[in-house]
């Protein structure tokens, strides 16, 4: 099974580093910035993961997750009902009804629906908000972009029925979090530089004090014997921040980046408070 949604930043191609990095074994997983569940699909197709806790801030991706989970054939008949179609004119047309829809319209088939939709057909698998938080992605311009097939949907939301849905910051997400329990951050990278920031998960951004928020409950969560992994950008700040945790610097590509010879040579860092073996010339442990 792969995730359902495209998203920027996502950890697929980070997964067999990842893979080698969890603990031996834990009670329940959680994953406060859950984007394409990339990580959760993986250890569920291993078998490595029975109960789960999701979340993140940004209500209309926890809404498509709730719908997958409770409604799945509401969404596919949902899908089917739109007929849409992979052009500018459909893709506008969406956009524009989906940033409309307000009150009892705002959690449901439809919207989840739509927001799919855009979301396999926007640029780059792009979230983006303007000030008044309405979506403003332009269109991708993709040759044969795809929606997931009735089966595939009814597959994730088999993954769901042991997973609890949290719409909330990350504090949030982890407030049941228990000694034993393993809790994965994939928070919004802070910028190697100020062109680089691209992505937002809530209307807001994410900062350097939410930063400093995401170190302060690593310390917490590390007191309380919960074990934590975290990725971020290798910034000298983000270095700094996590600095007293064990670190790992692993190599990746930028396949966002469309100058071709501008996606390779980037790092990334690997986050933890236990010890892992993961091998590898190009990571490098500190903390």
């Amino acid at each position: 099974m792969n995730p359902l949604v495209k998203w920027a930043g996502g950890k697929r191609q980070l997964l067999p580093r990842i893979m080698k990095c969890l603990p031996d074994s834990w009670n329940t997983y959680y994953e406060p910035f859950s984007g394409g569940l990339a990580l959760l699909v993986e250890m569920y197709n291993r078998g490595k993961v029975n109960k789960a806790v999701i979340g993140d801030a940004n209500p209309e991706l926890m809404n498509l997750y709730s719908t997958v989970k409770n409604f799945p054939t509401d969404l596919v008949n949902a899908i089917s009902e739109f007929g849409f179609s992979n052009d500018p004119a459909c893709y506008y047309e969406i956009r524009n009804k989906f940033n409309s829809l307000i009150g009892d319209q705002y959690r449901s088939a439809e919207r989840a629906a739509m927001f799919l939709y855009l979301n396999r057909h926007c640029f780059n698998g792009l979230w983006r908000v303007n000030s008044d938080g309405k979506f403003n992605v332009p269109f991708g311009k993709y040759s044969n972009p795809s929606l997931p097939t009735e089966g595939h949907i009814f597959r994730f939301s088999q993954m769901l029925k042991q997973t609890r849905i949290v719409t909330g910051d990350f504090s949030e997400v982890t407030g049941s979090a228990r000694k034993g329990d393993f809790v994965y951050f994939d928070p919004p990278y802070f910028p190697l530089s100020r062109s680089s920031s691209f992505t937002y998960y809530a209307q807001r951004g994410f900062g350097f004090s939410d930063q400093i928020r995401l170190r302060d409950l690593c310390r917490e969560l590390d007191r309380n014997d919960i074990r934590f992994l975290l990725s971020n950008s290798s910034s000298k700040e983000m270095m700094e921040l996590f600095g007293e945790f064990r670190i790992k610097r692993v190599s990746v590509n930028r396949f966002i980046n469309s100058v071709a010879e501008k996606r390779t040579g980037h790092h990334e860092i690997l986050v933890t408070n236990y010890s892992v073996e993961t091998g590898g010339q190009e990571e490098h442990e500190s903390g």
